[in-house]
């Protein structure tokens, strides 16, 4: 593209740069507003897009690129949405204890302190989390202690360049409609940056306070058997110290940890994307599974609120399990061991249908919501668990309302550690899933974009021109997401919500009689030749 400077790019460009209460990004953009005004083609597009903001809240929050401008983060950026924030929470009524926390990655120590300080500032009563910690902490934090609210800067699983900032409200929630809209009219109306009062008068969580999430996530194994040989990485994030110690006090201590990905590191020098759904993130932690005559894989996301499992195959080779899979084991194992008199579990509308015939096997309630767990966990009353296939396990929501990697990762060694003791494995586990319920074979057809139009125009071609051969459902306005069925099989496509890519998830259901290797192959058949359809649908001109 080409975008010459006008008087209201270059004039938007100094108000901000005016406002910025921070020197080092006042510098950055200056910088790139001086190549534009000077005629740089390239430094002109640049600005546009820094100007083009603000950011606004999607599936997990705010994200964006660390850097200068409302379409960015950065300290300014933060305070005005934190003192956005603040005002919307007062206007309801809601004024208490509001709980910060970080991750490692670039700029979130400083986003961490800005939020604290702007909410100080405020008069609400701040706790922030002393170090880098995960998500799930924070959240766990919101809800056991009654706050109105609950700030966790963080990208997640994003790639390096980017961080975000992640709204937990009173009970341990994600923001929905039609909070985030408003929380966003609250933003716009919040001054200069620079005139934004912060104040320093806020106190640091004890360890006694992180202390109750690891005696809480230990208590959840329900089986007596401890014999299991781990191997984990944090993935260059911060849920790799306090996964070993939950899994510690949950009775497992044979944990081997991925040496390079070990320590907290912005970079993610040893990924391309530190998200364990991308091909080649978990090479590493597959190779020390089979050096270490591993019985489970483990790979969290940086900031810990996903979990990936890796097993080892019949031949002895290793992969990772899909997020349905891991899902459909952890949902039937809580369902086989809840005491809830009338409980329910719930997972997305990308998700494998498989949870919905397990539950109904254990008498249990079934839910089906849009993406994100912000939509499962206000599924409904009674609520034990709820899964995404992005790796998402809500493993004990009266405690975490939220995804949590860490949680899953205990409760996981719970069920693999009873099915070693058996002599079976979680492999096993699945093929007895699929017996008593059918094949759920499921895939994901991900197309990444820098030309974010180009989304657009995908979905609209789509809805314009759907395939024949399918019955189409378009889930509009309630949400940007089409879906196509037809008897064993469902394409669902959205655009993704946390980064710029347009998602395709497939499923077909295979019927198993008394031969499961038979009904495998024809059930992997009929997926690879749905991957090839959608793929050509996806991408044809």
């Amino acid at each position: 593209m080409k975008t010459s400077l006008t008087p209201a790019l270059r004039d938007a460009a100094f108000r901000w740069i005016a406002d910025d209460p921070d020197a080092e990004t006042r510098l950055e953009l200056q910088t790139v507003l001086a190549r534009a005004m000077g005629g740089d083609a390239a430094a002109a597009d640049e600005l546009a897009d820094r100007m083009a903001g603000p950011l606004t809240f999607g599936t997990a929050g705010l994200r964006g690129p660390v850097r200068a401008g409302p379409n960015g983060m950065n300290r300014a950026v933060v305070i005005r949405t934190t003192a956005g924030l603040a005002a919307w929470l007062k206007a309801h009524g809601h004024v208490g204890t509001v709980f910060v926390g970080r991750d490692a990655r670039h700029g979130s120590e400083d986003f961490a302190a800005a939020a604290a300080g702007v909410l100080a500032g405020a008069g609400f009563t701040v706790r922030a989390l002393p170090e880098p910690l995960p998500t799930p902490v924070l959240a766990f934090l919101v809800k056991r202690h009654n706050a109105v609210a609950g700030i966790q800067i963080t990208a997640s699983h994003n790639p390096p360049a980017d961080n975000g900032y992640k709204l937990y409200l009173a009970g341990g929630g994600q923001i929905v409609p039609p909070e985030d809209r408003e929380i966003e009219a609250a933003i716009r109306g919040v001054p200069a940056a620079v005139s934004v009062p912060l104040s320093d008068d806020y106190l640091p969580v004890s360890d006694a306070e992180v202390d109750e999430y690891l005696e809480r996530v230990a208590s959840l194994p329900r089986g007596l058997s401890r014999d299991l040989r781990v191997v984990l990485t944090p993935m260059h994030g911060v849920g790799g110290a306090t996964a070993v110690e939950a899994l510690r006090r949950a009775g497992f201590t044979d944990v081997r940890v991925v040496r390079e990905q070990a320590v907290p590191d912005p970079d993610f020098p040893t990924v391309a994307f530190p998200n364990p759904e991308e091909p080649g993130a978990a090479d590493r932690l597959l190779e020390l599974a089979a050096a270490e005559s591993a019985d489970l894989a483990i790979a969290l996301d940086p900031d810990a609120d996903r979990c990936a499992l890796g097993v080892r195959e019949r031949d002895g080779s290793w992969r990772m399990l899909r997020g349905d899979e891991t899902g459909v084991l952890l949902g039937s194992l809580i369902l086989s061991t809840v005491d809830s008199p009338d409980p329910l579990v719930a997972t997305t509308i990308v998700s494998s249908s498989l949870l919905k015939s397990i539950a109904a096997a254990h008498g249990a309630r079934y839910a089906e919501t849009l993406t994100g767990f912000k939509w499962l966990v206000r599924a409904g009353e009674g609520l034990v668990f709820a899964y995404e296939e992005a790796l998402g396990n809500c493993v004990d929501p009266s405690y975490v309302n939220d995804k949590d990697g860490i949680s899953a990762a205990v409760v996981a060694c719970d069920l693999a550690a009873g099915l070693k003791a058996s002599g079976r494995s979680l492999l096993d586990a699945l093929d007895q899933l699929a017996v008593d319920h059918g094949l759920h074979l499921t895939d994901q057809i991900s197309l990444r974009f820098t030309d974010l139009s180009r989304i657009g125009a995908l979905m609209a071609r789509l809805r314009a021109q759907p395939p024949v051969s399918f019955a189409f459902e378009d889930l509009l306005p309630e949400a940007d997401v089409v879906r196509l069925t037809k008897e064993g099989v469902r394409v669902v496509v959205r655009p993704s919500g946390t980064e710029p890519k347009l998602k395709a998830y497939l499923e077909v259901v295979e019927p198993v009689s008394d031969d499961l290797p038979a009904a495998r192959v024809r059930a992997q058949a009929r997926l690879a030749e749905l991957r090839a359809q959608v793929s050509d649908l996806l991408t044809t001109p």
